[in-house]
């Protein structure tokens, strides 16, 4: 009987090479960038020994953790009432909740200087309120709104494809025997979409983490770490610096995408 692994090798041997090509060797190549300054290897320690590197990360890390859980909280909320109900103008509805997803970053960043900025909607009506005209396009709180525009959608999709899924007779049944509304959703809902969850939770995180266009866009007073990686490359010209922060910030994405596999096994890991 002739051996599989040939066969399996030349059905294998795209995916390598595309692998090789287009992952391995500029992975390689960017370690290697990283440790070609004159800190050597310690460059990879500068978001710890850095303060504005460390101040660029921590900054970076709350907005993604703020970004993901409100994404959660209003995306769980709208998918489940827009899986649970038909109603006139449902389609159309969802329709417009997806549209950003057509949105490169640099785009939203616009729209968000159009809401929040100098010339804004939102400070004209402030103005007009309280006086004052509030502005805070140029700042993490844009930044957050820009960041949230794009996650909610991602999230909403995810949670309604896994709510379209639930039984509705365990739903009845809990009901049926005298359970609360808050009991029904804590032991079957909540249950039943954590997967969906976990998986649209790590995806949000990770386009948070790294997402550039948004805050190049907005950046004035935003000191987030992609827009500290292309400070670093294009400003000051320190390719090691940029190459060094990059894995990092690859390897904190990383992390969490594993973490939610983890968490939730074969079906993130499809998710994601």
């Amino acid at each position: 009987m002739p051996s599989p692994y040939p066969r399996l090798f030349i059905l294998l041997l795209p995916v390598m090479i595309l692998f090789g090509a287009f992952f391995l060797i500029p992975m390689v190549q960017l370690a290697l960038a990283g440790a070609s300054g004159p800190q050597g290897l310690a460059a990879y320690a500068s978001i710890l020994t850095t303060p504005r590197h460390t101040q660029s990360m921590i900054a970076t890390l709350l907005l993604a953790v703020s970004v993901t859980a409100t994404a959660l909280i209003v995306s769980t909320i709208a998918g489940l009432f827009l899986a649970r109900h038909r109603f006139p103008g449902r389609s159309v509805l969802l329709a417009l909740l997806t549209f950003p997803l057509a949105f490169p970053g640099v785009v939203v960043g616009f729209l968000i200087i159009l809401l929040a900025g100098r010339q804004g909607v939102v400070g004209d009506v402030s103005r007009m309120l309280t006086g004052e005209k509030l502005v805070f396009a140029y700042s993490l709180a844009g930044l957050f709104v820009g960041y949230l525009y794009f996650s909610i959608p991602r999230v909403i999709l995810t949670i309604m494809a896994a709510a379209e899924k639930l039984d509705g007779a365990l739903l009845e049944a809990a009901r049926s025997l005298g359970a609360s509304t808050w009991q029904v959703t804590r032991d079957i809902i909540l249950p039943a979409l954590r997967p969906g969850l976990i998986a649209s939770g790590a995806i949000c995180f990770a386009t948070a983490m790294g997402a550039f266009g948004t805050a190049f866009a907005l950046a004035t007073n935003i000191d987030v770490l992609p827009m500290t990686i292309y400070t670093e490359f294009t400003l000051n010209a320190n390719v090691a610096g940029a190459a060094s922060l990059s894995l990092v910030l690859g390897l904190v994405t990383w992390i969490a995408l594993f973490i939610a596999r983890s968490l939730s096994g074969a079906t993130t890991a499809a998710a994601a």
